[in-house]
């Protein structure tokens, strides 16, 4: 029950009366007539799935203002890229009344998604349509691949938020749901969005994973369902914005390229959250990617991070900002020199990079020897509090638990995602059901396993042939970069955490650094960073310093006078 993120699970996350918009069952039941071909309209195709959505209202207060909403939870259908929308003939074409949710057979013959969101529009006022269509919208999704998007609604920027422990396991049930005084409906309408085959969302027919589960085809599923929102919600002259935290934010850089290189739909800002966008950076597993040393040259500010934190540094450190940017001069010079240098690097050079490397991380000289300068991000979490029987952990390094095989190299598993995923998942599921009125007799997927049948073949702007198919390799700095080029009045935001080491906050920077652009455009880039981990909105102080910093954004590249 948690978010599965580049290959190790982890956590990369409305009142009063409501009624159906569709009263039609998302899945074709068994005795329902329109599942039989003879007795469909001529030139109509077999569909497992319908749009649907119920309406609720409710209000919520930030910074002393009462914003009231309306609220509508639902779905949209979905095609993958190619499809032919030219109906089949109804005399050959059969149903399969007895298919599951997640069905694909050759009674099913065509791939097909229904997409779950959650969208809040603010209240006009009695302005009518005309005033709501001005005003900025902002799609939101988290990442995995294989994760919806429940963890930024309830932790971050929806109108109620699950209150958590902020460096410990938050205790069992009853779990507090409250105001979230830092929701995003100040500045923008919301709308998030679960990735086809998660949360509420649903996949459907023959290769039905390889329709939707890869790089490119995720994306091309978000263009659709957003092209389609814009229609159905008479949006397109609202102010535009993308939200994507960590596999979202390569989803981010795919999708806005595609928006507007395919379709010519500008968007006003894209704004990334615990970036990765080169999975070569991963300080995951770099130990099989010889040859390439970055990855450890930009997770070494995350590991001062993490020992300052634990009090691990044999210095004496009294400023976190000031601490960084020491090891961030020393991670790109010194130690960039000694591990480009491989086997020329000479004894006495590797023990003095070994002892600094000692005194920014507060790992034993020995072991930084033994591990070649080199350490990955799952032997870090391993041993830094090892000697305590203690896993340090990924998505947030603040959290450490109980070590699960002291003899292990690498920690495998997180105590941040454990101590945090019941009160997301509990949170969302009652939220959904007693306040949205959606979800009775559906089952909600926090997270489905997608890693290992993910396509990450990835055609990047003007590449001819599509590469070799894995997660090594996948680079999307040149869509993004291509995007920004196309329309270069495009804004984007990074907000990054200093204790995340699933995505560690200066390979963020060292992306943005080496986008394939003109340098004129690197202006178009803003920089957040904060003390807290992978979601930065599980700690109270940094979610109420990223709304402002996310609202301010909105607010200055809107084009709207308010």
């Amino acid at each position: 029950m948690k978010r599965f993120v580049f290959g190790v699970w982890a956590v990369g996350f409305a009142l009063g009366s409501s009624a159906p918009l569709t009263a039609a069952p998302t899945l074709s039941s068994p005795d329902s007539k329109q599942d039989s071909a003879a007795e469909r309209p001529e030139g109509r195709r077999f569909e497992p799935f319908k749009p649907e959505a119920t309406t609720s209202n409710g209000s919520v207060t930030i910074d002393g203002r009462t914003i009231s909403y309306q609220a509508v939870a639902g779905t949209l259908v979905i095609h993958p890229k190619d499809w032919d929308d030219v109906p089949r003939d109804p005399n050959t074409e059969k149903s399969n009344p007895g298919a599951s949710e997640d069905s694909g057979d050759s009674k099913n013959p065509t791939a097909v998604a229904s997409m779950f969101y959650v969208a809040y529009f603010k209240d006009a006022g009695g302005k009518g349509s005309e005033a709501r269509g001005s005003r900025p919208v902002t799609f939101i999704f988290n990442g995995g691949p294989g994760s919806a998007s429940f963890w930024l609604h309830m932790g971050a920027f929806g109108p109620r938020r699950i209150v958590t422990s902020t460096d410990a396991h938050t205790p069992a049930a009853p779990y507090s749901l409250v105001n979230n005084t830092s929701s995003l409906l100040d500045a923008s309408d919301l709308v998030f969005i679960d990735a086809p085959g998660t949360g509420f969302s649903r996949i459907a027919g023959k290769d039905k994973e390889k329709a939707f589960f890869g790089v490119d085809q995720d994306a091309y599923a978000f263009s659709e369902f957003i092209s389609q929102f814009l229609s159905k919600y008479s949006r397109w002259n609202s102010p535009k914005y993308l939200f994507g935290e960590s596999y979202g934010t390569p989803r981010a850089a795919v999708l806005i390229n595609q928006l507007e290189a395919d379709r010519s739909i500008d968007f006003n800002g894209v704004i990334l959250l615990s970036q990765i966008l080169s999975f070569d950076l991963s300080p995951d597993r770099p130990t099989g990617n010889p040859g390439v040393d970055v990855p450890y040259e930009t997770v070494l500010p995350t590991y001062a991070a993490t020992a300052w934190y634990h009090k691990k540094l044999p210095g004496e450190h009294n400023n976190l900002e000031a601490l960084l940017t020491e090891v961030e001069q020393f991670a790109m010079g010194d130690y960039a020199r000694a591990l480009a240098a491989g086997s020329e690097l000479s004894a006495n050079e590797r023990s003095a990079i070994a002892e600094k490397l000692h005194q920014y991380t507060g790992l034993p000289v020995d072991y930084i020897l033994r591990a070649d300068l080199r350490i990955d991000g799952g032997e870090f979490r391993q041993t830094l509090r090892g000697t305590e029987g203690m896993a340090t952990g990924r998505l947030d390094t603040r959290f450490s638990g109980p070590d699960l095989d002291p003899l292990a190299q690498r920690a495998d598993y997180d105590p941040q995602s454990s101590a945090l995923s019941s009160a997301y998942v509990s949170a969302f599921n009652e939220y959904a059901r007693r306040e949205l009125r959606y979800g009775d007799g559906k089952s909600f997927k926090p997270s489905i396993r997608t890693f290992a049948s993910w396509n990450f073949q990835h055609q990047q702007p003007g590449q001819n042939q599509m590469p070799v198919s894995s997660r090594q390799g996948s680079n999307v700095m040149p869509d993004l970069a291509n995007a920004m080029k196309i329309n270069p009045n495009l804004k984007v935001q990074l907000n990054a955490g200093y204790f995340d080491l699933a995505t560690p906050f200066y390979q963020g920077v060292y992306e943005m650094h080496h986008l394939p652009m003109p340098a004129s455009l690197q202006s178009n880039i803003d920089y957040k960073f904060y003390e807290s981990g992978h979601m930065v909105y599980a700690k109270d102080a940094s979610l109420k310093t990223l709304h402002d910093n996310v609202a301010g954004f909105i607010r200055r590249t809107s084009n709207v006078k308010e």
